[in-house]
């Protein structure tokens, strides 16, 4: 297993931030990109997702890393919301919309599997060495 020395070697970061991408190129694909209210809050609310886990990594501990987590899988529930609205608009067909329904889930559990990894290390982070 590859040593994680920054939040980019995190796989979690790393398909959050391809989630993000997918939604912009959405926006640039599809009508969405005329829905400025819901295109700013599925933005951010991707966005979110890789900033909490950049932010959370960089306070070098666990416990506020798995808050930072924790409002991450959060959002990963706001964008998961946010795209039935945007099928139901027709901005994106079913097959589309299911593909990104199940990234999200499957990227919510991969958080919650890391939240629930951090709570059991007895590694604290390197703020409490």
């Amino acid at each position: 297993m590859a040593k994680i020395e920054s939040f980019e070697d995190l796989e979690v970061w790393t398909k959050a931030r391809g989630l993000c991408k997918r939604i912009f190129d959405i926006r640039n694909e599809s009508n969405l990109k005329t829905d400025y209210r819901l295109y700013d809050q599925i933005n951010a609310a991707s966005g979110s997702i890789m900033d909490n886990i950049a932010e959370g990594f960089e306070r070098n501990g666990n416990k506020e890393f798995i808050q930072f987590l924790s409002i991450a899988k959060a959002s990963c529930g706001e964008v998961r919301s946010q795209l039935y609205r945007i099928r139901d608009r027709n901005y994106i067909s079913s097959e589309v919309f299911e593909e990104l329904l199940e990234e999200v889930r499957s990227l919510s559990r991969q958080i919650g599997g890391f939240i629930t990894y951090l709570q059991k290390s007895d590694y604290k982070g390197t703020k409490f060495k």
